[in-house]
């Protein structure tokens, strides 16, 4: 299995769970010209978006680890630009979560991180 479909793979796992923790899925893959966010769903009133990282080993640090202030940048920047195309208002409450996975050990981290000025 390529990094490709490990991905997708991995990307479906985490769907599921969220799914069974309540999350309303908008969104998979949403792309831009600024990036991508791997998935934008609703929880309760509060829309999230979700950076999905898999490492398979601990060699190049945790799945956690690799997002880094630029990738936080960047999903700030294409969140503003859903945002606006979906035409939701400044005050709309959102979040940023992270769902790490380690090896097999899936951890979802909520308000991994908070918004990002241009």
């Amino acid at each position: 299995m390529n990094t490709r479909e490990t991905g997708a793979q991995k990307e479906e796992q985490v769907c599921a769970y969220l799914l069974s923790e309540g999350i309303r899925i908008q969104e998979r893959n949403f792309r831009c010209r600024q990036g991508e966010i791997d998935i934008v769903g609703y929880d309760g009133d509060c829309l999230v978006f979700f950076e999905v990282k898999y490492r398979r080993n601990g060699r190049a640090g945790s799945a956690a680890d690799a997002v880094g202030y630029a990738k936080q940048r960047k999903i700030c920047r294409v969140a503003d630009y859903y945002r606006m195309i979906h035409h939701l208002k400044e005050d709309t409450p959102m979040r940023f979560d992270v769902v790490a996975i380690d090896a097999e050990k899936l951890q979802w981290i909520k308000n991994a991180f908070c918004y990002v000025e241009r």
